[in-house]
């Protein structure tokens, strides 16, 4: 049965505080994300257990006393931040639809606007870092559009960003220069096997890719046609799920953040395609940030 929009989260904040109460909850969390409570020992090569170690971040192994520290090699390493508060920030900006803005980080977390732009920029590193971008099959949506600057397509200050969105599947997105054919080729073949089925719009440089192998079919949206359906392989051909997602990061940026530079678009974007491939997903979400850090 579908779940009701008006039902509770999964996930709800007072779910995130009983489930992380303080800051040892969190470096428990750590520990077992990144060693599980039984693992090899590094030093003496034993499969062992490990039991916390006084007022230290660290854990022992029973079998010879070599200490494990989880928070090393991580940004929580030297962190004065609390690790509750780092938690709670992974939170918000994993259970958000629209981002969570410098400004609001300060205010939940109760910290200068350095130290949460700080925290918010390594998370959006490690969403960055974190999907390996596939190789996307079966039938493929393709579309580009031209993000922040002033307001019309290709005036000055945008950003081009072109997505790839598996039907049923995952979506990639990536900054590209330009809309040359050469380009939309190279970001193609990159993302989408050959001989996939793809739909895009009637942008003329995307005529090269039945040269390449690819199943092309272009929805003319200069004519108001917004869907084809092909009889033939009983495939309904649209963009309109990587056009949504455009829509979506668009308004997004402008009613959270007001403006993003250039400099800075490639981190709030991979930020919203995490986002977007893992939706619903908090608890696994929580985890694998913790792990990646």
């Amino acid at each position: 049965m579908e779940k009701s929009k008006s039902a509770s989260p999964d996930f709800s904040v007072r779910d995130f505080f009983k489930r992380f109460p303080d800051d040892e909850a969190c470096l428990e969390h750590i520990f077992n994300v990144r060693f599980g409570e039984r693992h090899v020992c590094r030093a003496c090569g034993v499969e062992s257990s490990f039991h916390r170690m006084g007022e230290r971040r660290a854990w022992a192994c029973a079998s010879c006393g070599d200490h494990v520290y989880p928070t090393a090699g991580t940004i929580f390493q030297d962190t004065r931040t609390p690790l509750q508060s780092w938690f709670y920030a992974i939170y918000l900006f994993v259970s958000t639809r629209h981002g969570v803005s410098g400004k609001e980080l300060q205010r939940q977390l109760g910290v200068t606007y350095k130290t949460a732009w700080r925290i918010g920029n390594k998370i959006r590193e490690q969403m960055s870092k974190h999907d390996a971008q596939a190789i996307l099959s079966g039938h493929v949506e393709i579309d580009e559009a031209y993000v922040g600057g002033k307001r019309g397509r290709g005036t000055a200050g945008k950003t081009i960003v072109m997505g790839f969105k598996q039907r049923g599947g995952n979506l990639v997105t990536e900054i590209i220069p330009n809309v040359k054919m050469n380009t939309l080729r190279e970001q193609t073949l990159k993302h989408v096997e050959a001989g996939t089925t793809v739909s895009t719009d009637e942008l003329l440089s995307y005529g090269l890719l039945k040269m390449e192998g690819y199943t092309h079919v272009a929805v003319k949206h200069g004519q108001k046609q917004w869907a084809i359906y092909d009889y033939e392989t009983q495939q309904l051909h649209h963009t309109n799920h990587v056009e949504s997602f455009w829509r979506h990061f668009k308004h997004s940026i402008r009613g959270t953040h007001v403006s993003i530079s250039q400099k800075w678009m490639k981190r709030y974007l991979d930020e919203f395609t995490f986002r977007a491939n893992h939706r619903n997903e908090v608890n696994l979400m929580l985890d694998r940030l913790v792990a990646a850090f």
